[in-house]
């Protein structure tokens, strides 16, 4: 049996789901398809935060700055705030956790009750069963039974900083509302109950409906160079309904009537009349201010706007996006799987600025500007921001500049942004971001600002370079960036193993990233740099090619090898030998040309060494391709995408990691990946699907992706792009983002396109189990 039909058989299981999909018909204007599709639960599951997707069921628009979820559990460093597996609510949490190993910023959360207030989340929650549990892209709905009997209907949904939600309590004794300002913050992820108390406050009006205050948790603050410290976020809860009564919650204790309240484990509340059906709440979210926040509610959901209104022009901003892709030939499941992975991928970076203005937790102050955070920078430099330079151009611009305020205000480019610089994962990819997207036709920002912050990552070291190892998380250090610069890298190419952390992978990521700083010096005239960073990027990842052993291997600082296990950043020897994206002849000449290198990714493969779950494998499918072995690319990916991605809250075999896991399966999907994102071209691997149609928002035509039978045929016969015969698996930028039809003449068998070294051998046998 092929190695695709067992793993097509095998994918039928585990996909069942007890959460309903039938949208009220009020939450399904404006008419999509296409967000019909998106199932939020996808990717919530998992059997580890490492098995886990990290996705939650949350409410909001595109690239939100806040996005609304139901609280399950109490969320830090490597736990969400919604998990599939648990049986009770607790409240409805205004997030700015972006992914599941990052820490959470300035929450808040409004906990519907009736009778007795329950101010402490263990004696809140109340039980739902998945049954009674709806979530689209801009609605979500659950009716919960409340802790002395009847059942509250919570419905919510959100624009970018205001949250809304809308509570039907039922046979309930007298309603209330608890808007949680802080708890206790779990610091790290080893210890839940390592936990620091956050000093908010809240202020209740009642002649106004209001519950304000401020929230300055960040979970992250024990990482990074970057302390921030007049963070915080900042709230305003509006009601609809009268209050019958109010006050504050502290540590447990209720003071009735009470208008203010400063400290930890603080919370507001609004009682209603008994009898009271329905109560609305909407809450302004910001990280400015009390005035700007309840600035950002006026703005963005007036008074007298309903619930129906707000998620219809959330909707709206969904649909916007997902319709301009039309997919031909998928069955149900496959439609979810993909519409589900463009939804998760414009998703972060997130909003930070709001109303023309945001805080920097750089410089500790407020500016005018457009900011973005939530940066994981590591991953989505591979395939994420491609597929957001196509479908969100609008984006990019601001994107970048964000960056670069970054840099001004701190000192240097992000590597992962979560509020403030973090130092987590290695290399200075926001090198490979800003040249990506010169290279691809950006320039709405200061190009000479943008070379000056790329080639001080080139070229300054961090502080103590010789002696501070800059371990993963590693706390009072400041910025790590490219660690071991000064030590070693420049002089003789390698990052030394026993001075830091991770030094193999850091070889290889530098190497990359002095590639994409040449190309951006190339673009702007400054030939002498180009010359020299090109010269480093080709030379350096071989400095610790191992002739021996014929593997990538970390080096010491005095040159000896380091051992075969020392050096990674979440992969291995094998994942990493094939990290060379930018010079892939070398590398297969490395390996003894074209027939055993092919021979090298089959004894990956077939040996079970490729972790798609991770990032550094996600290109590896596509080398066969560049290796003339075209028809196995094919296979593999086909193999990788029927493994790792489903319908069910197991839907991701991987962390998310901001939008990259859904990215591969995009640009895989639509038949080619950009496994050197820099250089704009794109691999050509396998299409899907009979069809797809993106109408691409710079294009002035639709981009036309056909390749009848496709669903059942992965190997090419063919391809034409806009009329002309493709001999080589090379698609540019151009041939993609000024629309046009790209043709792929499909088969059920091997085919000898782009697969010379398969032909010279007579190998067109597929992969057996």
């Amino acid at each position: 049996m092929s190695r695709l039909v067992a793993l097509a058989l095998l994918a039928v299981a585990s996909t069942a789901r007890l959460h309903r999909r039938d949208t009220p018909a009020a939450f399904s204007q404006p008419q999509s398809k296409a967000v019909d599709y998106v199932d939020p639960f996808i990717g919530n599951g998992g059997d580890s935060p490492n098995g886990s997707g990290g996705m939650i069921p949350s409410t909001a628009p595109p690239f939100a700055m806040t996005r609304w979820v139901a609280q399950t559990r109490q969320n830090y460093v490597s736990v969400t705030p919604y998990n599939y597996t648990d049986t009770s609510i607790h409240g409805f949490q205004g997030t700015h956790q972006p992914a599941i190993w990052m820490g959470e910023s300035a929450q808040v959360v409004v906990a519907p009750g009736a009778g007795d207030i329950q101010s402490a989340f263990e004696k809140r929650g109340m039980a739902f069963d998945h049954r009674n549990e709806i979530a689209i892209a801009s609605y979500y709905s659950v009716i919960m039974d409340a802790i002395e009997g009847g059942t509250i209907h919570a419905e919510q949904s959100a624009t970018s900083r205001t949250g809304h939600l809308r509570f039907t309590f039922e046979n309930t004794a007298s309603p209330y509302i608890l808007v949680e300002a802080t708890r206790a913050s779990v610091m790290g992820s080893d210890d839940p109950t390592n936990v620091t108390y956050p000093q908010g406050s809240v202020h209740i009006d009642p002649h106004r409906r209001e519950i304000t205050g401020n929230n300055p948790e960040r979970q992250d603050f024990i990482i990074g160079p970057n302390p921030a410290p007049s963070f915080a976020g900042y709230f305003c809860a509006r009601f609809d309904t009268p209050f019958e009564g109010f006050g504050v919650a502290q540590n447990g204790s209720l003071r009735e009537n009470a208008t203010d309240g400063a400290g930890a484990l603080l919370a507001g509340f609004a009682k209603f009349a008994s009898g009271t059906k329905k109560v609305d709440v909407r809450v302004g979210v910001s990280f400015i201010s009390v005035e700007q926040a309840r600035k950002n509610l006026e703005n963005e959901i007036p008074d007298g706007t309903t619930l129906e209104q707000t998620a219809k022009k959330t909707r709206a901003e969904w649909a916007e996006k997902l319709d301009r892709v039309k997919v031909e030939g998928a069955t149900q499941e496959e439609n979810e799987i993909f519409y589900t992975a463009v939804f998760h991928t414009l998703q972060y970076p997130y909003e930070q600025s709001e109303d023309g203005h945001y805080y920097s937790g750089y410089d500790d102050t407020v500016h005018e500007g457009e900011s973005y955070t939530g940066y994981s920078i590591w991953d989505t430099f591979r395939a994420e921001w491609a597929w957001q330079i196509l479908l969100a151009p609008e984006r990019i611009n601001g994107m970048v500049q964000s960056m670069l305020q970054d840099y001004l205000e701190g000192g240097w480019l992000p590597m992962w942004k979560n509020i403030v610089e973090t130092n987590i994962m290695v290399g200075t990819h926001a090198d490979s971001l800003i040249a990506e997207a010169v290279a691809k036709g950006f320039t709405g920002f200061d190009l000479e600002t943008a070379y000056e912050a790329v080639h001080k990552d080139a070229t300054v070291p961090p502080e103590n370079d010789w002696t501070t190892s800059y371990f993963d998380r590693e706390q009072h250090v400041g910025y790590e960036v490219r660690a071991g610069l000064s030590s070693v890298y420049a002089s003789h190419g390698w990052v030394a193993s026993d001075i830091h952390s991770e030094a193999a992978s850091r070889t290889l990521d530098y190497a990359y990233d002095d590639y994409a700083v040449s190309v951006l010096a190339a673009a702007l005239g400054k030939d002498a740099d180009a010359s020299h960073f090109r010269a480093r990027a080709f030379s350096a990842p071989f400095t610790i090619f191992n002739n021996a052993t014929r593997f990538m291997e970390a080096r010491n600082a005095n040159g000896s090898w380091a051992g075969q296990d020392a050096g990674w950043t979440e992969g291995d020897m094998w994942a990493y030998t094939f990290d060379v994206v930018h010079d892939v002849p070398a590398l297969i000449e490395r390996r003894g040309g074209n027939m055993s290198f092919v021979e090298f990714l089959d004894e990956h493969f077939d040996g079970g060494h490729n972790d798609h779950t991770n990032e550094p494998s996600h290109h590896i499918p596509y080398f066969y391709s560049l290796a003339g072995a075209a028809s196995k690319s094919q296979e593999r990916i086909r193999e990788i995408a029927k493994a790792n991605y489903n319908t069910s809250v197991n839907g991701l075999s991987g962390n998310e990691d901001c939008g990259q896991m859904s990215a591969w399966y995009i640009f895989s999907a639509l038949g080619f990946y950009p496994v050197d994102p820099v250089s704009t071209e794109y691999v050509i691997g396998t299409p899907f699907f009979d069809k797809v149609t993106i109408d691409l928002p710079n294009a002035s035509k639709p981009l036309v992706i056909t390749s009848s039978g496709a669903p059942s045929r992965p190997y090419i016969k063919s391809v034409t792009v806009k009329g002309r015969s493709l001999d080589t698996p090379i698609l540019t930028h151009a041939d993609i983002a000024s629309g046009g039809h790209i043709h792929f003449d499909m088969s059920a068998e091997p085919q000898a396109w782009s697969s010379s070294t398969l032909v010279k051998a007579k190998r067109y046998e597929h992969v057996e189990l």
